[in-house]
């Protein structure tokens, strides 16, 4: 057997065929289930033209279809693309014409959208809805119904060899800039995000058996609950990195605080996947719902947090809230897979930048002469990953150049553009992507700590921090404020907070007040949009 996740996934089902694999909005599937339901839908796309490297789109909330579809086209060596289903039309058909679509399984009420860029889809030859009663206008679509299509097709496992060298493409968030298809061989993404290298003891995985030998190693089935969309790829890899070792997923078609404790309850959840304060703050919140304060949450053990900004006082919060609670944070990226990992502790939750966390296998911070950074040295550098890494950005040589890098020894790097620092013991600290960093009278200002220090303060609900063109500085600090409901904040108010916990010269001059902040499903937030803002506001003042 290959490091191949297809190959991988097969191997799991004939361990656990009879564990519940699956839950979302109702619907359970079994590893026999959704191996059947995706060795349907597989045979289904192939009688359609579907083959190895052939790309097919999955424009969906979370499901079950979702899941059967990720399988579906990786047995057939075919390479799904993850579609967001909150872009506008502009960035939809940005994305469809980068993507080369060659079929497309979508939810109904994202028909219109589809209708609307199909000019953009000149490779399209076949598509299979979701029905989900919306009854959403197909008028300009031939698309099988997403149940015919599996009914249709064999359930037979009789599918070729697969090779560790069949793509898997992640297209990133774009919350910068358009989206981007992140370029990775299966064998590569699975060390680097699927479970191929512990985050804690640094072991790799000798042999793709092993997988499944530590599912049956364990003796209590662990049922894990990534919160974020599928299309982020944190949930992809809880979905798929968890199926390698029998677990069992729980997921919910959107974000409602409610209802994801009710379902801890219900299902036995022991660990919880967020991305940040976007997530965390209305979860702490909930509690204090009346539907969740008789509810048994005593299976939830864990909650792990990555991708986005995960304040201090929100970790305080959980804490206090849960004593017990074993509590981390990771940081990583679409282009280098996961880079650092570490438990928080009570007490010791400030940051000093960012997070700081112990650095996983491969993963370095580099000088501007792609120089490794001395620990202890100050020396602020980009975090880079040797080793399993992409092997491009899709269609985009130009921006593959930059971030994928050889250094002058021949090391290939993956630098995806997030700077840090290196403490004396090693450990590395985040400062933010430097994409979005503010330049302040010659000073770099990351927004995530900045952000970090606003959110500490009681009136405010949720902060992004950009800049805002300044005569004398540069740029100055703006914070877009949302605050929490009968607040008010105001910027004399939150200056004093901040310059508790951050320098001077990173304290915010600005504050704009809106009525919500916008972040993507998964938590990221919009710097494109709080940047629109901001400069509206200094236009207008």
């Amino acid at each position: 057997m290959e490091f191949n996740l297809a190959d991988m996934f097969e191997n799991a089902v004939d361990h656990f065929g009879d564990r519940e694999y699956l839950v979302c909005a109702g619907k359970r599937r079994t590893y026999a289930e959704m191996e059947e339901r995706a060795n349907r839908l597989a045979h289904h796309l192939a009688e359609h033209g579907i083959g190895p490297g052939d790309h097919v789109g999955i424009y969906a909330l979370n499901s079950v279809e979702w899941v059967e579809t990720l399988w579906a086209v990786f047995k057939l060596r075919a390479v799904w693309i993850n579609i967001n289903y909150r872009y506008v039309e502009d960035e939809l058909a940005y994305l469809f014409d980068n993507a080369d679509l060659k079929a497309l399984v979508f939810q109904r009420e994202f028909g219109p959208r589809v209708q609307g860029v199909l000019d953009r889809l000149p490779l399209l030859q076949h598509s299979v809805v979701i029905e989900d009663g919306s009854g959403a206008d197909l008028s300009q679509l031939s698309s099988v119904p997403y149940e015919d299509a599996v009914a249709s097709g064999s359930p037979a496992r009789d599918f070729g060899p697969r090779s560790p060298d069949d793509r898997y493409i992640l297209y990133t968030g774009g919350t910068t800039g358009m989206p981007k298809g992140v370029v990775w061989r299966q064998e590569d993404v699975f060390f680097a995000l699927g479970g191929g290298i512990d985050v804690v003891t640094g072991q790799r995985v000798e042999r793709p058996e092993q997988m499944v030998e530590k599912g049956l190693a364990n003796p209590v089935q662990a049922v894990m609950m990534p919160i974020a969309p599928l299309m982020h790829g944190a949930t992809q890899w809880g979905v798929m990195g968890g199926a390698l070792v029998g677990n069992k997923i729980v997921l919910v078609p959107k974000f409602e605080p409610v209802e994801v404790w009710k379902l801890v309850a219900a299902e036995k959840v022991h660990a919880m996947m967020i991305t940040g304060d976007a997530m965390a703050v209305p979860l702490l919140e909930a509690l204090d719902d009346p539907e969740v304060k008789g509810l048994d949450l005593s299976s939830w053990a864990a909650l792990s947090s990555t991708a986005a900004l995960f304040s201090p006082s929100v970790k305080d919060k959980l804490l206090e809230r849960f004593p017990n609670l074993i509590l981390s944070e990771a940081i990583g990226a679409s282009e280098s897979g996961s880079n650092g990992y570490t438990l928080i502790e009570k007490g010791k939750t400030a940051m000093k930048g960012g997070p700081t966390v112990k650095p996983i296998t491969d993963t370095v911070v580099l000088d501007e002469r792609l120089h490794v950074v001395e620990p202890g040295s100050g020396v602020i550098g980009r975090v880079a990953r040797r080793g399993n890494i992409p092997l491009e950005y899709y269609k985009d040589p130009v921006k593959t150049a930059e971030t994928f890098v050889t250094d002058e020894n021949g090391v290939r790097y993956a630098i995806p553009g997030d700077f840090a620092t290196v403490e004396a013991d090693g450990a590395i600290t985040l400062l933010g992507r430097g994409s979005v960093s503010i330049n302040s009278g010659g000073e770099k200002i990351f927004p995530e700590e900045v952000e970090g220090a606003v959110k500490g303060h009681p009136d405010v609900y949720d902060c992004v921090v950009v800049g805002a063109p300044d005569e004398r500085w540069g740029q100055r600090v703006v914070a877009v404020v949302q605050p929490r409901e009968g607040a008010q904040p105001t910027l004399e108010s939150i200056q004093e907070h901040c310059r508790k916990h951050i320098a001077g010269y990173k304290v915010p001059r600005e504050l704009c007040v809106v009525e919500s902040v916008q972040r993507s499903p998964s938590g990221k937030p919009d710097y494109r949009w709080a940047q629109r803002v901001a400069t509206s506001a200094a236009e207008n003042a």
